[in-house]
């Protein structure tokens, strides 16, 4: 597989949603999280390294990760989130060019939603960055999560900034309509990677 898209955008922009939109397609999604998620599940790959290096008290009384104690740790502490970046990051990037490499259609996307946060724009031919209002962001995340539209707000700040990500796109989907209009969105920019892929 030689053409490679990165889907990325801020927390509550709809990334899974448009790339279920690029999947009914047929494109080949490779997913960050559902990789970091495999990664620090029980018996998961990171976790000796993640043990090592924040100690037993971001484990459950089972061995399991804490997740919730992981996630107020890095949030609490910049030099936590670095040091649990150096350890998953690698190990993403390398399983998301395996998975890419044994994709079956035209072209793969890599959802990844700290491409920028983590200097990865490298793994990618274009940069298609979902984009919402910040104050969107925040109603559609406290919806769906019921997080206090504080801390959504903290999630924010530690993520690159709108203008930058917007900067940083080849492509830009405005995820603020309806799902039709996404969807119009999504198949227009599936027959220009596809045109992309065959050159």
């Amino acid at each position: 597989m030689s053409f490679r898209v990165a889907l990325t955008g801020g927390i509550g922009s709809g990334k899974s949603t448009v790339a279920e939109c690029f999947a009914e397609h047929g494109v080949w999604i490779s997913d960050a999280d559902a990789i970091s998620h495999a990664l620090t599940a029980p018996a998961g790959a990171a976790l000796p390294a993640i043990q090592e290096g924040f100690g037993p008290e971001v484990f459950d009384a089972d061995g399991h990760l804490d997740r919730n104690a992981l996630r107020t740790r890095i949030f609490a502490d910049p030099a936590a989130r670095q040091r649990l970046e150096q350890i998953l990051h690698p190990m993403i990037r390398e399983r998301m060019l395996a998975e890419s490499e044994q994709a079956s259609s035209q072209y793969a996307m890599l959802v990844i939603p700290l491409l920028l946060e983590t200097a990865q724009t490298d793994l990618a031919d274009r940069i298609l960055v979902v984009d919402l209002p910040e104050s969107e962001q925040i109603r559609r995340v406290a919806q769906r999560s019921g997080l206090d539209p504080a801390e959504i707000k903290r999630i924010i700040a530690v993520q690159v900034s709108r203008r930058q990500r917007l900067a940083a796109a080849d492509d830009v989907i405005d995820n603020s309509g309806d799902r039709e209009t996404l969807d119009e969105a999504v198949a227009t920019l599936h027959r220009f990677y596809l045109r992309l892929a065959a050159d």
